[in-house]
């Protein structure tokens, strides 16, 4: 039976892994200028400093850091399903109501960056509904199903069996490009209705092409199985299964690398080669979600290093405040309508103005915690969510 002690400790590795993948987020948008490419003319040696810095932290964070999130956010689906049925009460219905006012705050978000992920969380969050009576080996059936990758698949081996077709453009490239001049220009109302169209259905379409609609209700199926077992909550048998997966994912990442890179290996096909790079690159970026995951939560729990990890716990606990307020810093700083940094700044320089809003994030998280029970935003969306309902 898990203790109070016990439910403490899960709530507070999951909000502290929940900040460290929001801060990584964060640094990672800085390094890519939240999406302004082009760099201005630069010194050899900041060039070459920029590209370090640009390949570590992709292999460290790309694709890697959103994972984390949609894991957590299949937890979080578990927590509320289960409060509520230890009060007899179905969460169900409250839940598709939530995840619409989630859309709402991701089209707000979409107004200032068109890569944000609360629209498709919103949209791939209903999904989660069928699955919620599933046994605990239904749902981790049909997450390993969408962790495969079917569909890409099934267009890889149409792809491999036509070598002569050349390489198709990505459906979405026409809609990003119609996008990259409203970034730079200095017009917010033309970047508002640019993202929101053009930039929202590109991004929607570039989730599509690359496996990201069903790796991320993959993760959100994992997520729920974990609360179900249990495996954010300080015991022996969580953390020995946490140190199993440490190990596994940290043999598997090597060879998936590896075959993503060397996918020409097993065609000519140039679509062909294209995806299965993609899937094997999905299926790198899980082992290293695996590493970042476990190795967190060991961590957390067994060194000294849990007490300085528990200070990004604040930044966890106000993710969706601090989500969107990262869209629209970022958007001020680097787009044209703002400081127009674009113009001036290289990887390494947007690197260390996400280390300072991290920094920012951090010291203006714990202060707010000081005197409030939720972020500002999450406070809000509690609201709505039991708007109607005798709950406090």
């Amino acid at each position: 039976m898990t203790t109070v002690k016990e439910a403490v400790q899960r709530l507070t590795v999951v909000d502290a892994l929940r900040g460290f993948a929001l801060i990584s987020i964060m640094l990672l948008h800085n390094v890519e200028r939240f999406e302004v490419y082009g760099l201005p003319d630069l010194p050899l040696w900041l060039q070459q400093l920029d590209k370090v810095v640009w390949d570590s932290f992709f292999f460290l964070f790309g694709g890697k850091s959103y994972a984390i999130f949609a894991l957590l956010f299949g937890l979080t689906f578990y927590i509320q399903t289960n409060n509520q049925e230890k009060q007899g009460k179905d969460f169900r219905l409250r839940f598709a109501g939530r995840m619409f006012w989630l859309l709402l705050f991701g089209i707000v978000n979409t107004l200032f960056y068109q890569g944000e992920i609360l629209v498709l969380y919103a949209l791939v969050g209903i999904l989660l509904l069928p699955f919620a009576r599933l046994s605990n080996r239904g749902l981790l059936v049909a997450a390993g199903i969408l962790l495969l990758q079917p569909i890409l698949w099934v267009r890889a081996v149409v792809a491999l069996g036509q070598p002569d077709l050349p390489l198709v453009e990505p459906v979405y490239m026409p809609f990003y490009q119609g996008v990259g001049a409203f970034l730079k220009g200095d017009s917010l109302p033309g970047l508002m209705k640019s993202n929101l169209f053009s930039g929202r259905l590109g991004s929607l379409l570039w989730f599509w092409e690359n496996g990201r609609i069903t790796q991320t209700l993959g993760l959100f199926l994992v997520g729920f199985w974990a609360g179900r077992k249990g495996l954010f909550v300080a015991s022996e048998g969580s953390l020995r299964i946490w140190r199993r997966v440490l190990l596994i994912a940290a043999l598997a990442f090597g060879p998936l690398l590896l075959l993503k890179v060397q996918a020409a290996f097993f065609s000519a096909s140039p679509n062909g080669v294209d995806l299965l790079g993609r899937i094997f690159g999905l299926w790198a970026n899980l082992s290293m979600m695996a590493i970042w995951v476990s190795g967190f939560v060991l961590l957390f729990h067994k060194t000294r290093a849990g007490s300085w990890l528990n200070k990004l716990s604040p930044v966890g606990r106000m993710s969706l405040t601090n989500y969107l307020v990262q869209s629209i810093l970022g958007a001020s700083i680097y787009y044209g309508y703002g400081l127009a940094l674009y113009k001036y700044s290289g990887t390494t320089t947007s690197l260390l103005v996400g280390v300072l809003l991290a920094a920012f994030q951090i010291v203006y998280s714990t202060w707010w915690f000081k005197g409030h029970k939720r972020g500002p935003l999450e406070a809000l969306w509690h609201r709505l969510t039991w708007m109607g309902a005798n709950k406090n």
